[in-house]
């Protein structure tokens, strides 16, 4: 259904290839950026008026565990790569196909294909048969490829199909049982622990088996000074390496998990304030290349449990946003620098045409006001589950309307 021409003017434009939001109006025809501050628009164009808020691109939220229409709604979210993982792994190109399919038209899926069959970490998957039914990428899961010669052909496979491969970063011969990075926290809660020195060891071989094939690598979400400095230097000698991290290890540090709050029990774990204070730099930097929810809605069987029996993972998907622009309003990073890490540094790894608000991009669009206060609360989020460890946080920043395609969605 191709949506009528829509106008909307009185704008602040938020684009992430630009360096500061501009007033201006946009011009969206068949589904795409048509113009900018357009001289002629067409009669029949629906036209909103913008009011001096923020017009942006629409998130592309880049590894989420479950793909919510409602939850991304409310976040401004029109696109999201969805991680392999689930009770029947994305391994075969009925399931990827079927999945592409699921959230549209108001929300796009862009699967990423499981690395290895069940992501068992042994035999590479069909990713080539995957690819052509709706792969976007390929992913390890919720943990890495323990082998290394079975990670090196993944990456091989893939990157000679121009898919980036998606790890996970953590050395799982330390991390095995562990629920907590080691420190004087998970000391004092009786919690087994884990180095934060495992997530750099993974990060290590994998640039190191990059560096053999040539091929993308993504790391999902890195969390750790020395991982960083990995990464960093792994880029400064051209290799095609990136990284994410959510709001949760930029906000947070392990005192979150005093008095054994389950809904700060993630994956990867959250870590000292140094390591915190790293990612931030990192972030500032240019290191970290997407801002991801990491979204994983677990309802009560999975974490009203004790701390080490409960399931890692947050709902993040609605609070991506006002979180990100907290970073803004505090002075981290600008607003262009925001909509990179949300929209355009995504759809740039899963090659859609997203992510900004370049003439001739699809026509997904969030219009921001980026002042209104609201406080999270886990009792009335959309998704089917609200463990989020901000709950009760007050941030700013709302989605007033959204685009997908040249669309309003309700």
């Amino acid at each position: 259904m191709i949506a009528a021409p829509l106008l909307i003017r009185n704008a602040r434009l938020v684009d992430p290839l630009a360096s500061e939001p501009r007033d201006a109006s946009l011009l969206a025809i068949d589904g795409r950026i048509a113009a900018i501050n357009p001289a002629e628009t067409p009669a029949d164009a629906i036209t909103v008026d913008a009011q001096g808020m923020l017009l942006a691109p629409g998130i592309v939220d880049f590894g989420v565990f479950a793909a919510e229409p409602r939850a991304c709604r409310f976040g401004g979210i029109t696109r999201v790569a969805l991680m392999p993982d689930g009770a029947h792994p994305l391994d075969q190109p009925g399931l990827i196909e079927r999945a592409a399919k699921a959230g549209k038209p108001d929300l796009w899926i862009h699967p990423l294909a499981a690395a290895t069959r069940a992501l068992e970490g042994q035999t590479l998957a069909e990713t080539g048969l995957m690819q052509a039914a709706g792969a976007r990428g390929v992913a390890t899961g919720r943990t890495r490829v323990a082998d290394a010669g079975v990670m090196a052909r993944v990456l091989a496979y893939a990157g000679g199909l121009g898919l980036v491969t998606v790890t996970h970063a953590e050395d799982e011969g330390l991390t095995r049982g562990a629920v907590a990075t080691t420190s004087e926290m998970a000391f004092r809660l009786g919690l087994p622990s884990a180095p934060a020195m495992a997530e750099a060891m993974a990060v290590a071989r994998d640039i190191a088996l990059v560096e053999v094939t040539g091929a993308p690598l993504h790391f999902r979400q890195l969390t750790t000074a020395a991982a960083f400095d990995l990464v960093r230097a792994a880029k400064r000698r051209g290799l095609p390496v990136t990284c994410g991290i959510t709001p949760a290890h930029l906000l947070l540090n392990d005192v979150a998990l005093g008095e054994w709050r389950t809904f700060a029990r993630l994956s990867p774990p959250l870590r000292g304030e140094d390591d915190r204070q790293a990612a931030l730099a990192a972030l500032a930097d240019g290191t970290i290349d997407v801002l991801c929810s990491a979204h994983d809605p677990r309802g009560p069987e999975d974490k009203r449990l004790p701390f080490a029996d409960a399931a890692p993972g947050m709902a993040g998907a609605e609070t991506l946003l006002a979180l990100g622009l907290g970073l803004v309003h505090d002075g981290t990073i600008s607003l262009a620098r925001l909509f990179a890490l949300l929209a355009a540094n995504p759809a740039r790894l899963l090659g859609v045409e997203a992510g900004t608000l370049a003439v001739g991009a699809e026509a997904d669009l969030i219009l921001v006001d980026p002042d209104t206060p609201w406080q999270i609360d886990t009792r009335r989020m959309s998704a089917r589950a609200g463990n989020t460890p901000f709950d009760g946080l007050p941030v700013q920043g709302r989605v007033r309307s959204i685009w997908k395609g040249g669309r309003r969605i309700d």
